[in-house]
């Protein structure tokens, strides 16, 4: 399983909101079989600091192993669990001095960089800005509006708590990195074959990598064959985790097709009788052509005749470092405190993954990783008896959401490119889920912080909220 991590923090700060000091100490369960789970807490502190420009940082953690299932990386590996420690400390910070979330995240904020950040656990980021994405997610949640509500629905005393959740929240992809393969070759009749060193199971990495090649060379998509898994074709390739594929498997594609094109050209340019350099190729019409003389032009289909020599080209991409998708969620519940049940009415998420290649299927991912991250919150738990003895054995133990328990996301676009990579793409397939679980998170304690509740162990059952109302007997705060 994932996750497995008891963490205790501390955080300090001034009346005014600025935060000046931050801890955070984790303990983890590895399991049995300490494989994954013993290295969850370096990623855990390489996240610790957030989006947050803090002065003085500490982290300490162990890895413990206990009689259990091993656990391993699971949607964020180590990162969901960074930002809901910092996130929800803010909350904390915000509600002791009086101030409100949002402002209490602008005063703390990393200012906008292009060029690196080094945070205080010595982290070095890509690219970010932070304010932008909190200041989208505000105004496409109608923010104030929110709070008006809370605040007229408090006043009525409904017994049906509104919450509002706020999570800003950056994360590392490809933080080993390595490098991946990918080829490109011409095949007769102008078709082209890509060779990924990439496995996709479901992201849709062929879709994407054709879109890829078919922007550098022109070649319509349905003219495009991707090729992965196949070990006489394919002569490496890496691991399709830590959201890599796209800056680095996608990289060295885009990589290979730019040389494809390049000796295209020489032998356009031999076939047209002119220099290399007044060789143009027209990507709309998939043709190569003397600059100035468009009439003089040749396909992809020429270039590959009876006895031609192959014309291929391949590429082992290593990315100047990894990069750090960044972005804002807001959630809004609503609590009914005589039963404990929680309703998600809305999610509303900012996602940055730099230069999307294709949004629907980017998308997708921000959908899947979000509904994985509410049931975190709300359901997912597996428990043990003081034996060892698994207590979750079937679904009706071991609750899993369903599109039932959802609304529809929200889902506002925020791009900024990395130079990390020549696409300027970042990973987008675990954001969702790091974003959504902190915001849910908040916005339940949200609802029951007039209530005198602080703070709750996950999930959120309703059996857990309910005992949490009942021990505050209700007083107002």
């Amino acid at each position: 399983h994932g996750r497995g991590q008891v963490q205790r923090a501390k955080l300090g700060g001034t009346r005014d909101g600025r935060i000046t000091a931050y801890h955070l100490d984790v303990v983890q369960d590895a399991g049995a079989f300490p494989l994954m789970g013993a290295m969850l807490p370096m990623m855990t502190m390489r996240m610790a600091t957030g989006v947050y420009d803090i002065p003085n940082v500490s982290f300490s953690g162990i890895t413990g192993v206990t009689n259990s299932v091993s656990t391993t990386a699971y949607r964020g590996a180590g990162r969901p669990e960074a930002a809901v420690a910092i996130e929800r400390m803010v909350d904390r910070f915000a509600a002791e001095i009086g101030m409100d979330p949002a402002e209490v995240r602008r005063r703390n904020f990393v200012p906008r960089f292009t060029d690196r950040f080094t945070t205080g656990i010595g982290t070095v980021y890509d690219v970010g800005d932070y304010p932008e994405a909190l200041e989208r997610v505000l105004a496409a949640a109608d923010y104030d509006s929110l709070r008006k509500e809370q605040a007229r629905r408090r006043e009525q005393a409904d017994p049906v708590a509104l919450g509002i959740g706020i999570a800003v929240y950056v994360e590392i992809t490809a933080g080993a990195p390595g490098t991946e393969f990918g080829a490109v070759e011409l095949l007769p009749g102008g078709r082209l074959r890509v060779r990924t060193g990439t496995t996709p199971f479901g992201q849709g990495h062929d879709t994407t990598w054709a879109m890829v090649v078919s922007e550098r060379t022109g070649v319509p998509i349905e003219n495009i064959e991707v090729i992965h898994g196949d070990t006489d074709l394919v002569r490496s390739g890496g691991l399709t985790v830590g959201s890599r594929s796209v800056q680095i498997g996608g990289a060295a594609i885009d990589e290979a097709s730019g040389r494809l094109v390049d000796l295209a050209r020489e032998r356009a340019a031999d076939r047209l009788e002119c220099s290399v350099d007044d060789v143009v190729l027209d990507l709309e019409r998939a043709q190569f052509h003397v600059a100035g003389t468009p009439t003089r032009a040749l396909g992809w289909a020429d270039l590959h005749g009876d006895g031609d020599e192959a014309l291929a080209a391949e590429s082992d991409f290593a990315p100047a470092m990894p990069t750090f998708p960044f972005g804002a969620h807001l959630a809004v519940v609503e609590v009914d405190t005589e039963t404990g049940h929680t309703r998600l009415r809305r999610l509303v998420a900012v996602d940055d993954a730099g230069k999307i290649l294709n949004p629907m299927l980017a998308e997708g991912q921000v959908h899947g990783g979000i509904a994985q991250g509410v049931a975190q919150v709300l359901f997912e738990s597996v428990r043990y008896s003081d034996e060892g003895q698994p207590q979750t054995t079937s679904f009706l133990d071991y609750l899993v959401i369903s599109a039932g328990d959802l609304p529809s996301f929200e889902i506002v676009h925020m791009e900024t490119p990395t130079f990390a990579n020549p696409l300027g793409a970042k990973g987008v397939g675990e954001s969702g889920t790091i974003g959504a679980i902190p915001s849910v998170y908040n916005a339940v304690i949200d609802a029951l912080s007039h209530l005198g509740v602080r703070h709750l162990e996950t999930p959120l059952t309703p059996e857990r909220v309910w005992a949490a109302i009942q021990d505050t007997n209700g007083q107002t705060s």
